[in-house]
């Protein structure tokens, strides 16, 4: 196990990360022309990462840097970035060394999620826009927070959530904006998967910073599944249910009127997630303002697998899913029968991740805002931890209006 720093050094570095945060802002003079090309960098290359790092070469885009602990990630990395630049592709340990570059007008950001805030707020202070995967944050605390120091620079901020830029959600969102189910008074959100099983603890067979993996934590001992599956450890993750709920309940709430929760509750265990320490059965029930919604993972089952939403109206129902959408209105359901009939409107769509980035790039050259900024990645995920706080604490947990502050 290569660790490069100490624990003494990392309390160093975290330190150092609080002072750049504190520091002036730096406000790029820069202005892109339609035709301009774009320097870019990577923080993060695991398959997520350089995936969206792919998907902005297609503009011709040049990736000169990346940033990451892992060995093999760091190969992949330059194997990648090589794809668009023949040139040299700097690899730095240190995220902010790759930040501290004046050549560099964005990054990428697909680190672990506990990261993702502070990462995204050391780069719009250091002059760069961002391009930032999902959950945007660990806590909703942690969210607002980024609001408001993203918001202090004229930063271009999206967040890495593909349905905001899909055609296939946003037909779907013309239908509920129709009026055509009345009102909508329930909204069952569900994700089923059978891929959860135990946690692999074995050696990882190759080298990683830990401490620079676990930043800004300093004290968690290291374990080679947490690097297998950071996603279902909370010291790195929200689980299953915020990184998968972040997608969905964002779904929900932009459909309903970009609304967050008002209380929740939460319950959950571990069934073939062995060595995890976050729910692979889990559901939330979320009191909105005018609705209430279910969120509702099972990592077990491939009954109806992946994603399913259904808004209930008092006139009809959208069954909105990954291959599409249909409208069932009530007043087409067969007599004595259980089912809804055919329905009365029928859509057919995919959802790829290619247009999100397209709306990326076109919003860096010309300062509008994206389809998903900072705003829209804090509040998508509210529902989701809101959910988890409850089902950690045992008991129903509350979020303010403002979406700043939660109790239990």
């Amino acid at each position: 196990m290569g660790k490069d720093i100490n624990r003494r050094e990392a309390v160093k570095k975290t330190a150092a990360a609080s002072a750049i945060l504190s520091a002036p802002l730096f406000v790029s003079s820069k202005v892109f022309g339609a035709n301009d090309k774009l320097v870019m960098g990577l923080i993060g290359s695991g398959g997520r990462g350089r995936g969206v790092m792919n998907m902005h070469q297609r503009h011709g885009i040049k990736f000169v840097a990346i940033s990451d602990v892992s060995e093999p990630k760091i190969a992949a990395g330059i194997k990648d970035a090589k794809r668009n630049n023949d040139g040299e592709i700097k690899v730095y340990e240190d995220f902010n060394k790759l930040l501290e570059r004046k050549d560099i007008d964005a990054v990428v950001i697909g680190t672990p999620e506990h990261q993702h805030c502070r990462q995204t707020v050391l780069a719009v202070q250091a002059g760069k826009d961002v391009y930032c995967e999902k959950p945007m944050s660990h806590t909703i605390e942690e969210g607002a927070w980024t609001v408001k120091e993203v918001r202090k620079t004229d930063r271009i901020v999206q967040i890495g959530m593909q349905r905001r830029s899909a055609p296939l959600i946003r037909e779907g969102l013309k239908v509920m904006r129709s009026g055509i189910l009345g009102d909508v008074t329930f909204v069952k959100a569900q994700w089923n998967w059978n891929s959860s099983g135990p946690q692999n603890n074995n050696p990882l067979g190759y080298k990683v910073d830990w401490d620079r993996f676990q930043w800004p934590h300093t004290d968690i001992k290291f374990q080679p599944k947490y690097v297998r599956n950071w996603r279902v450890f909370t010291p790195f993750s929200g689980g299953i249910s915020n990184d998968q709920g972040t997608h969905i309940m964002d779904v929900v709430q932009w459909y309903m009127g970009q609304v967050t929760p008002l209380e929740a509750d939460g319950f959950g265990y571990i069934k073939k997630y062995i060595g995890a320490d976050t729910p692979d059965i889990f559901t939330t029930t979320l009191q909105y303002e005018k609705f209430i919604a279910t969120w509702t993972i099972n990592y077990t089952s491939n009954f109806n697998d992946w994603w399913h939403i259904m808004f209930q109206g008092v006139d009809g129902t959208m069954h909105l899913h990954r291959n599409g959408f249909n409208v069932y209105l009530d007043k087409d359901k067969p007599k004595d029968s259980d089912f809804p009939g055919k329905p009365h409107i029928e859509f057919k769509g995919d959802l790829p991740s290619q247009p999100h980035v397209d709306n990326f790039v076109e919003c860096v050259k010309s300062r509008k805002e994206p389809n998903a900024p900072v705003e829209i990645g804090h509040t998508a995920v509210c529902g989701p931890h809101l959910g988890n706080l409850a089902y950690r604490n045992g008991k129903r947990a509350k979020l303010n209006p403002e979406a700043t502050k939660t109790t239990v």
